[in-house]
Formats: C-alpha cells, structure tokens, sequence
C-alpha cells in the first residue's frame, strides 16, 4: 500500500492536468447547451424512476397517467430520457400533446432515448452532475416514482436543495405509499427523533400519494398561490 501511494505521489501529472483542463470545455458546452435548450420550454414537472418498470407494471401507468393529467394542466415533463419510468413519463405527454423532454445519460450498458421525446427537446450528457442541474434548474415540480440508486441520488439532491432553500419551495411527491413507507419510517424514526440529523418538519416538504389524482389537486393548489419560475 504504501509502495503504491508512493509511486502515485512521484508519477508525471502532466498529462493528467492537461486533459482536465480540456475537459472543463466540454462541460461548459453541455451546461450552455442544457440551457439554452431548457430555458425555451417553460414550465415543466420533472418524473423520477426506475429504467427497468415495464409497461403494464402499476408503476408505469400510474406514470403515463400523471405526465398526462399534468401535460393537459400546461406542464411540460422531463425524464431522464430513458426506458421504464423515464419512457413512461414522457410517453404520457406525448399522448397529451405536451411538450416532452428527454435529458439522457451516456452509460456503458444503458440506456437509449425512448421514443415519446420532442425531437427539439432530447439532450444527452456525458456527465451526472451537469444532467442534475437541468432538472432541478428547471423543474416546477418533482415526481419521485419507485425506482433504484439513481432514483434515490435525484430524491435526496431534490431533497438537500429545498431543505437549504438553495431554491425555494417545490412541490415534491413521491408515488406508491407502500414503496416509500420503510424508509420514510426510518428517516422519522432514526435521522429525525433519534440522531437529530434532520429537523422537525423536514419531511413535511415530501408529500407522499398514490394516485394521479391527488397529484394534479396537489400542483393546481400549490401554483394558485405560489409563482413559477425557475427555481435558481
């Protein structure tokens, strides 16, 4: 370990400093791109999920069902523009004749544009971090629809962002009260009244629901008497 950590101190970073400094370029051209194409599309609702929900799972047409209802209420949708939750999402919104964004991610094994996105609104990005910042730049609203590791990454940067009010209030809701249960249970029990790691009404900002419905009275409410705009 050491004779490793050694021969790491003492090898020629030349090479490597010249490539990130390159790199930066390449990151600004995704950020000017994301926002010149996100900044012309207005008001849209983000949906979260699982890249591996098939159609007829509950979880997908619950999903179809919401990005419907909200595209017939004006929003546009953004997905992650992949299969499952994310074809879903902007499936609902295509059936709707909503406006339909797609913000890909190049992956080694996944995943491939779904065929529902505006062909004027499909962005693909080779870095995570950037990706985050048009969601949430852009987003008046998040769903968070059951799904793994990634889901779970965009629910809590969501989460951070508002708790910090690095933007203001947004509407956050996670779908599928049985999905979501054990771990709101853990984060009330553990981080909030045991640890202290959270404060009292913390988790107020997430609402949980389980149908399309109380989504759409949920975001018609909340924009009577809130402003959209971007959220920084």
């Amino acid at each position: 370990m050491k004779e490793q950590l050694h021969n790491l101190r003492n090898r020629d970073w030349t090479e490597t400093r010249a490539h990130s400094s390159w790199q930066i370029f390449k990151i600004m051209a995704e950020f000017v791109q994301g926002f010149e194409t996100m900044a012309k599309v207005g008001p849209c609702v983000t949906i979260f999920g699982s890249a591996r929900t098939k159609p007829g799972n509950k979880y997908y047409e619950l999903a179809v069902e919401i990005a419907q209802r909200l595209s017939q209420e004006g929003f546009g949708i953004i997905s992650g523009g992949g299969p499952g939750i994310m074809e879903a999402a902007n499936k609902g919104a295509h059936l709707a004749g909503g406006k339909s964004v797609g913000l890909n991610i190049d992956l080694p094994f996944e995943q491939t544009s779904n065929p529902f996105i505006d062909s004027s609104h499909s962005l693909n990005f080779d870095y995570f971090f950037v990706r985050k910042v048009m969601f949430t730049k852009y987003s008046q609203g998040f769903i968070m629809m059951p799904g793994g590791w990634g889901t779970m990454d965009e629910f809590f940067e969501v989460a951070t962002l508002i708790q910090t009010k690095k933007f203001t209030q947004t509407p956050m809701i996670c779908m599928g009260s049985a999905y979501w249960k054990g771990l709101f249970d853990w984060m009330k029990e553990t981080m909030e009244l045991q640890e202290h790691t959270i404060s009292p009404g913390d988790l107020d900002m997430i609402k949980i629901f389980d149908t399309a419905d109380e989504v759409v009275a949920y975001m018609s409410d909340f924009y009577t008497h809130n402003k959209l705009q971007p959220n920084f």
